[in-house]
């Protein structure tokens, strides 16, 4: 796999560049984008980069983190806090992701999305209202573990982290999940997956594979 250094700020331009010259693969009339990353190569960032550069071309947009779609502690802990499988396969609610997120978005759905359902800090639902995605409007799903769900992304983007960069971006509190990660590259091979991956390494210095356009 061939990587070309770039600018996080040009790679929000050429993702969004990429975006307007796509159609949603389902015949629907809204886009959705997935970026996938460990916790520690942040894909919040340049989720939100992606969304502004996306605004700034006229489309609506709604970013979600999958964070706001953990299960309640006593399914996520029922192994202990430290379990990196039931990290990889139980924190995350995927089922409420396709029910309140996806599906929406569908041919003839609603397009009301549920920002988040939640509060991982409480361990209570978040009763957060509906946020409502007109037509042509972009949906940007960003967190870990994304790309083995069968989530239907219409431009998935993989940051990646080699294993010795992600153990140093890792707070020692969260190094337990580190087989986790291991496992999902074993796995689900998500740079493959993915239609664009971003080597982050060195967060000052991304390199990427190009659009694939």
């Amino acid at each position: 796999m061939r990587f070309e250094p770039i600018t996080w700020e040009r790679l929000a331009d050429a993702l969004a560049d990429r975006a307007d010259a796509l159609e949603p693969a389902d015949g629907g009339t809204r886009l959705r984008i997935g970026v996938d990353g460990a916790t520690a190569a942040r894909p919040d960032a340049p989720a939100e980069r992606l969304a502004e550069a996306l605004r700034t071309r006229g489309r609506p947009v709604l970013t979600v983190s999958t964070w706001g779609f953990l299960r309640p502690a006593s399914l996520r802990f029922e192994y202990g806090k430290e379990d990196p499988d039931a990290y990889a396969d139980g924190w995350f609610d995927t089922g409420a992701l396709w029910r309140e997120v996806f599906r929406p978005l569908e041919p003839g759905g609603s397009g009301r999305v549920l920002p988040d359902l939640w509060d991982p800090a409480t361990d209570r639902a978040t009763r957060s209202p509906y946020r409502s995605l007109p037509d042509g409007g972009v949906l940007i799903l960003h967190g870990p573990l994304l790309l083995g769900q069968w989530f239907p992304f219409d431009l998935g983007v993989h940051l990646s982290l080699s294993p010795g960069a992600l153990r140093r971006r890792t707070e020692e509190g969260e190094r337990w999940t580190l087989p986790a990660y291991a496992r999902y590259e074993d796995e689900v091979a998500p740079a493959e997956r993915a239609d664009v991956t971003v080597r982050a390494d060195d967060p000052r210095h991304p390199a990427w594979t190009g659009t694939g356009t």
